[in-house]
């Protein structure tokens, strides 16, 4: 695994040597015991939670490093209240997290999110989630707003060349009733 920001390996190079799954652990004796990634010697994660979706601010998870520590090279954006609320999804899944993105890119030393986490991914006014990825995956590539625009300026072959997919990650929580 890489350490103090390297670079991960390409999609194309995991693919090919049938290795697609990263698994990251929040117990950090598991690294030496089992192999398995402390996620906090390779990311950076921001505050989850109502306070993490405060207009025009991006502070750090109080487990994680500094956002702007480029020793760890992924980045992590959590955008979903404490309390799923179905209602407000679409709202908080479209124009209010590609803020948040931005936001957290300023505070992340100018670095775009590898993984977004959200409720509701589906649920949005627009793009949303998707909209969102779609951001994120142009930006990396070719600088774009929008990853479909990087096709006319990215040959297949660069295709390959993608440090990592970007993922919308999701949560289903049980509350007793």
């Amino acid at each position: 695994m890489p350490k103090n920001g390297q670079d991960w390996p390409l999609v194309n190079d995991m693919v090919q040597n049938n290795q697609r799954l990263l698994v990251f652990t929040s117990i950090q004796s598991k690294e030496a015991s089992e192999g398995i990634a402390y996620q906090w010697n390779y990311m950076v994660e921001n505050q989850y939670g109502n306070i993490g979706m405060q207009a025009g601010s991006c502070t750090n998870r109080k487990e994680s490093p500094p956002l702007n520590d480029n020793s760890r090279s992924l980045v992590l954006v959590n955008y979903f209240r404490c309390i799923p609320m179905k209602k407000l999804s679409c709202e908080d899944n479209s124009r209010n997290l590609i803020n948040m993105l931005h936001t957290c890119n300023g505070a992340a030393a100018n670095r775009w999110a590898n993984f977004v986490a959200v409720d509701y991914y589906k649920r949005s006014e627009g793009g949303g989630s998707f909209q969102a990825v779609d951001l994120l995956n142009g930006k990396l590539l070719c600088g774009c707003d929008d990853v479909h625009a990087c096709v006319c300026s990215v040959s297949y072959g660069k295709w390959g060349m993608v440090k990592l997919v970007h993922q919308i990650s999701y949560s289903y929580r049980v509350f007793a009733q």
